[in-house]
């Protein structure tokens, strides 16, 4: 049992971010301005490296080596898709026991936070003092309680500027381009196409969200719809839209492929096949290939592409509001741990919006339970005819990406 100085822990879990590195140094830095810190140690590849007392000294680091982690995009200490239960947690508080540990903070989505929130019951109810926050960060933006996601920004960009070069591309040479987005239940990071467009005909034309029901039908006369008026439509669609919202069974890429990959919690794989885009695409050529070649005289060209993982680590896109708070959430977290404000000696941050214009936010600390396992919907109130986004979600969105390129036009 830890009694004077302990050490403090430090993992990552989940799927990487292109600032999930700058919380990580985040957490070092404040770590070393507190006397009751003893060692401080990574984890390498999450809980698996806890229980398997896999560590990494992070005491004596170089300042200019952990500012180069901090800019660098992916998991530092290596990721897990584990996801303990409580006999897995008791192992984990075997861990802490034997290493001396008084403080874990553990980076990742909603799940992380369940594990935080079951390891810390643990050590409750043993008497073990045992303060564990929950760093959050999720390119998905789905974390109830905070008003945005370390790690969302920057994939938002991506998606944005990926999307603003995609409908370039579509005016030179049009046709129908369909973009799948990562997404399984929340429709966010999808959403954040809508700020490629700075013109009134600029892409995408229509964007899909897993929030609202998809038709068939609709899809296509939506797409017959832009495609008689411009030419051409740029679409994003999220890779996780489905008939029936809510019914994870009616998933559109069901329909679009058999069998597949199940990850550690009993998904199907979305991100690793382009199964969904061939799918959409193979569907609008049999379907409005002659109907449209005979309204414009040309031949309908079709293509599709899946972002997958590229949206989540690719260099030189990072916002810089995404990484600025990715760091302050790290530091913060070990400032509640040790102050334990409001009884929280075990918790999560939270980021609060203060103002739009100019942007501003905040932190606080709140529950575990407020964080686990749950997960936020992009706000239905966002979505138009079930096919388009608001200005409403430009302005929540456009602080967290950053200024965009603005495309120089000859016509």
């Amino acid at each position: 049992m830890p009694s004077g100085k302990s050490n403090a822990v430090i993992g990552q879990s989940g799927g990487p971010t292109a600032v999930i590195n700058q919380s990580l140094v985040g957490v070092i830095e404040e770590l070393h301005q507190h006397a009751e810190i003893d060692r401080i140690l990574g984890a390498k590849h999450g809980v698996r490296g806890i229980i398997n007392n896999d560590f990494i000294p992070l005491n004596g680091v170089a300042a200019d080596l952990l500012e180069r982690v901090a800019q660098t995009p992916s998991s530092a200490l290596g990721s897990t898709r584990d996801k303990p239960d409580e006999a897995y947690c008791v192992k984990l508080l075997e861990s802490f026991k034997k290493n001396n540990v008084g403080y874990f903070f553990y980076i990742g989505g909603n799940d992380s936070a369940d594990t935080a929130r079951i390891v810390s019951e643990m050590a409750i109810k043993e008497g073990y003092p045992l303060h564990v926050y929950h760093v959050p960060k999720t390119i998905d933006n789905d974390l109830r309680t905070t008003d945005h996601c370390p790690g969302y920004g920057s994939a938002a960009r991506f998606v944005a500027l990926a999307v603003m070069g995609d409908d370039l591309d579509n005016r030179s040479l049009k046709g129908v381009k369909i973009d799948i987005i990562m997404g399984r239940d929340a429709g966010w990071l999808t959403a954040a196409s809508a700020l490629a467009r700075q013109g009134e005909n600029d892409g995408p034309h229509l964007i899909y969200v897993p929030e609202v029901n998809f038709s068939d039908d609709q899809f296509l006369a939506d797409i017959d719809r832009v495609y008689t008026r411009l030419g051409r439509c740029v679409i994003a669609a999220s890779e996780g839209i489905r008939y029936k919202v809510g019914d994870k069974n009616s998933l559109v890429t069901e329909k679009a492929m058999q069998g597949g990959e199940v990850d550690a919690h009993g998904n199907k794989q979305l991100s690793g096949t382009g199964a969904l885009g061939d799918y959409l695409s193979e569907m609008v050529k049999t379907k409005l290939g002659i109907p449209l070649q005979q309204k414009t005289g040309s031949k309908l060209r079709v293509r599709a592409d899946t972002f997958g993982y590229l949206q989540r680590s690719f260099p030189g896109i990072v916002s810089s509001s995404d990484a600025h708070e990715a760091r302050l959430c790290g530091r913060m977290a070990v400032q509640y741990a040790i102050a334990a404000p409001e009884g929280l000696s075990s918790g999560s941050v939270a980021i609060k919006r203060v103002s739009e214009e100019p942007y501003k936010a905040d932190f606080f600390p709140t529950a575990l339970t407020n964080v686990a396992r749950q997960t936020k919907p992009l706000d239905t109130g966002f979505v138009v005819n079930g096919c388009d986004i608001n200005s409403a979600f430009i302005r929540y969105a456009r602080p967290l990406v950053g200024p965009l390129p603005i495309a120089g036009r000859l016509f």
